[in-house]
């Protein structure tokens, strides 16, 4: 469950390419990585829940936020809370 999970995150990151502004492009490359090392974290974890592959990106996206200016932690929160909403539609 969370391999597709994570296969339809990335798809929809993957989709935004041709459409996206620089910004965009920059928030889902950055979030790519976030989202593939907290789903082999579940796997690893035998963690199937979505709200835990859904919090394990958020703790760490929080974790590496001294990596990024507000501006640019305000988008990629924003791309992040979208991809939620349309992976589970």
């Amino acid at each position: 469950m969370i391999q597709q999970y994570e296969e339809k995150l990335l798809t929809l990151i993957d989709l935004m390419v041709e459409t996206a502004s620089d910004d965009e492009l920059f928030a889902g490359g950055y979030l790519r990585g976030h989202i593939s090392l907290s789903a082999a974290e579940c796997e690893r974890g035998g963690i199937a829940s979505l709200d835990a592959m859904n919090q394990a990106v958020n703790d760490s996206l929080k974790n590496a936020q001294s990596e990024l200016n507000p501006a640019d932690q305000q988008l990629v929160k924003s791309l992040w809370l979208q991809l939620q909403q349309s992976a589970v539609e």
